[in-house]
């Protein structure tokens, strides 16, 4: 898991050097900050979004997703979560469980994720993640000098998702084929579009309750695609 523990650890140092601009940042500026990474999230999110092939994949998955999302109000399970890391490491943010939800989301959607998991689970050299702790390293500094500490403990639920899909890779890599990984990478392209609508304060978007809809999709994904050429 060397390319995992590398990615958690440039989340930290990043997080940790945005917190050193956070406590000398005014205000006005903290603002326009997080108004350019919630432009560049949406942006992000429909460029994802855009590598579907199959649109109905992508809308069945995410409204099956979604409504167990509610069922379950995971939104409301990773918040009481965020809270007791909080209580734990006695912070004061008052933004403490935005930052940790959000920048989890960021930095667990992408493709690269599920593909550099998997490389690296398989035995090969982890290119993917080293590229995406570069990223993410840069990612964390933006995110911490807006939203505080909270972003610098994203590393742990990072660290156990990341580092699941490595240890489960020999199974996942059987059935993430291409077209199943363009499907769930654009899933997660409109989940992140959410995530910018909420960090611009355009709409506030369960965007954690949709989170399922990641599950979903690699089934129906390997499923749907066969059924709509043999009817239609």
């Amino acid at each position: 898991m060397t390319g995992t523990l590398i990615n958690v650890g440039t989340v930290i140092v990043g997080s940790g050097l945005g917190l050193l601009v956070h406590s000398r940042l005014p205000e006005r500026y903290s603002k326009v900050m997080f108004q350019v990474f919630g432009l560049f999230t949406i942006f992000l999110g429909v460029k994802m979004a855009l590598e579907t092939n199959h649109i109905m994949v992508m809308i069945f998955s995410l409204l099956l997703g979604t409504l167990a999302g509610e069922g379950m109000n995971l939104e409301k399970g990773m918040n009481r979560f965020a809270d007791y890391i909080k209580r734990k490491a006695r912070s004061k943010n008052e933004r403490f469980s935005e930052g940790f939800v959000t920048a989890f989301l960021v930095f667990c959607m992408g493709s690269m994720t599920i593909l550099g998991a998997v490389e690296e689970g398989l035995g090969d050299r982890p290119n993917l993640l080293l590229t995406k702790s570069l990223m993410d390293g840069f990612s964390s500094m933006a995110l911490a000098s807006v939203l505080g500490v909270g972003v610098l403990f994203s590393a742990l639920p990072l660290l156990l998702y990341q580092g699941g899909i490595t240890l489960f890779a020999s199974y996942l890599s059987e059935i993430l084929s291409p077209d199943v990984v363009a499907e769930l990478s654009a899933v997660g392209g409109i989940l992140l579009i959410g995530l910018g609508f909420v960090l611009l304060d355009v709409k506030k978007v369960r965007v954690m309750n949709m989170l399922p809809s990641l599950v979903i999709v690699v089934f129906l994904a390997i499923w749907l695609p066969p059924l709509i050429e043999k009817w239609f």
